[in-house]
């Protein structure tokens, strides 16, 4: 489904609703949207002289009509970059995968809208625009698995949310190493199964999950006894359907189920994908050829109700040979899965808001049904119009604290990281002390905030401001209403 067919007048998905009843069942219309995942153990090599659009699907796509392209990108790295100063970057800003993949996406308008790391293991997810103001629930989760779960080399990090009435899951996994070690990558299975939680009603393992997309360095092997010269004769004889027969992945997720054996995966059709010597596509015989790097999915018939008419589809599966930086090719796989565009959940309504004061305190307006929960971390941001990162926020405001902290991302912590009771210093002064002014209504409360003079935006800029309902246990974060596009002014300067 493409981002054309979804209304992009900020707010207006939830006008068209915003005081129905959600006890009231809902006709639910059924579309389909797609789903791009990638998977690559990039061998600690940095992005810096490589094109990632053919690894991406761009390639002979138009930036300013990007028809076919996907509403979900989930891009699984493996082995990124993390010595100790790569380490102290990550805290302060994204990893440069990360960067380049939003820099080169934000052209087709997509947002990150989350990236959760853990130490070489990275994932980030990425939406199309349209599909912003949908996403509930947001909530990243990670388990160790080297060493005991001491160390995280090993082991698996997901992102899960709530879109257009279904929920989703993205786990990216490395698991042990080596021919020999088929039982350990069972128990790091089983120990992410075991310790993976989230903390949403309803969805608190993977598999609770209407899809889940699983995928990685499960580092799987072949059986049998055969040299690795053995197995390069018989990939080079394209024996492909016979070597896959004897994949230790697809032996023990359909015929021991210790597995992974509730996921589905179309058989790999191309090459195996590991070992080869880095800058050529040779394979390094040091090793066995293996599908080491693999992609499955899920349909959780568990989930259906009756009247529901969920569906996934594999629509593609490939390995991209022309990568060469790292012992591994990386693989992708399209998807296309069955969603509700028409579900709607309670939201609050911004009031159309004409331009911004620069330099001065500006009163918001919105209206919040009665049947939204609102919650005590609950926070509104500042974004330029063409942002591409929910990280990009130049200011905010929390709804229900007494005082607001600054509005700078840089004097304070990102409100996507905050922890219950986190008191700051140097928060600043609104000239209203009753800077939330709450009105009840009928079936909703009429509430006004005041923003701060400290934002810093330029003038003539165009700017939106964003809801984000937030539970503050593990940064479960849901989008909950998006205000129209505005011009900031600045008065001082017209005025002469």
């Amino acid at each position: 489904m493409t981002s054309s067919s979804i209304s992009q007048g900020g707010s207006s998905q939830c006008k068209s609703s915003s005081l129905q009843q959600l006890s009231q069942p809902q006709q639910l219309c059924v579309e389909t949207f797609s789903v791009y995942v990638v998977t690559w153990n990039v061998g600690s090599r940095f992005p810096d002289n490589i094109s990632l659009r053919a690894l991406l699907g761009l390639q002979g796509v138009d930036e300013k009509q990007p028809i076919g392209l996907p509403d979900i990108y989930a891009i699984g790295l493996q082995e990124v970059n993390v010595q100790p100063q790569q380490q102290m970057l990550g805290l302060f800003k994204e990893d440069p995968w990360t960067h380049k993949v939003k820099k080169l996406l934000r052209d087709y308008d997509y947002v990150v809208i989350k990236t959760e790391q853990m130490q070489g293991l990275v994932l980030s997810l990425l939406v199309r625009r349209a599909h912003v103001e949908h996403m509930r629930d947001i909530e990243p989760e990670f388990t160790r698995t080297g060493f005991g779960g001491i160390w995280g080399n090993k082991g698996a990090v997901s992102i899960r949310f709530s879109l257009y009435g279904c929920a989703l899951t993205f786990v990216v996994a490395h698991l042990a190493a080596h021919d020999q070690n088929l039982d350990e990558r069972i128990e790091d299975y089983e120990q992410i199964m075991e310790n993976h939680h989230y903390h949403v009603p309803h969805y608190r393992e993977i598999y609770d999950h209407d899809y889940v997309f699983w995928f990685g360095d499960l580092n799987f092997r072949l059986m049998g006894d055969d040299s690795p010269a053995e197995v390069l004769a018989a990939i080079k004889k394209e024996e492909l359907s016979e070597l896959i027969q004897r994949d230790q992945l697809l032996h023990v997720r359909t015929k021991l189920q210790k597995a992974f054996h509730l996921m589905h995966e179309r058989l790999p059709a191309f090459p195996p994908t590991f070992k080869f010597h880095e800058g050529t596509s040779n394979y390094d015989l040091k090793r066995r050829p293996a599908w080491t790097d693999r992609i499955l999915y899920a349909l959780q018939p568990l989930n259906k109700r009756p009247d529901e008419r969920l569906a996934i589809e594999q629509r593609s599966y490939k390995s991209f040979p022309a990568y060469n930086i790292s012992d591994h090719k990386p693989v992708t796989s399209e998807f296309s899965i069955k969603l509700y565009p028409n579900y709607r959940a309670a939201c609050v309504i911004f009031k159309e808001i004409p331009e911004w004061q620069i330099g001065e305190e500006n009163t918001i307006e919105y209206l919040k049904p009665n049947d939204f929960e609102e919650r005590k971390h609950d926070w509104i941001g500042v974004y330029r119009e063409g942002f591409a990162s929910f990280n990009e926020h130049i200011g905010y405001e929390y709804v229900n604290q007494a005082e607001s902290p600054p509005s700078s991302p840089e004097t304070t912590l990102d409100p996507f990281f905050d922890t219950p009771g986190t008191h700051r210093s140097g928060r600043h002064h609104h000239r209203n002390r009753e800077r939330l002014r709450r009105q009840q209504l009928q079936d909703q409360e009429n509430i006004r905030l005041d923003f701060s003079d400290d934002i810093n935006m330029r003038d003539g800029g165009r700017y939106l401001l964003i809801y984000f309902q937030n539970t503050g246990l593990r940064g479960v974060t849901s989008v909950t209403g998006m205000s129209n596009v505005f011009r900031a002014v600045n008065p001082s300067r017209n005025a002469n």
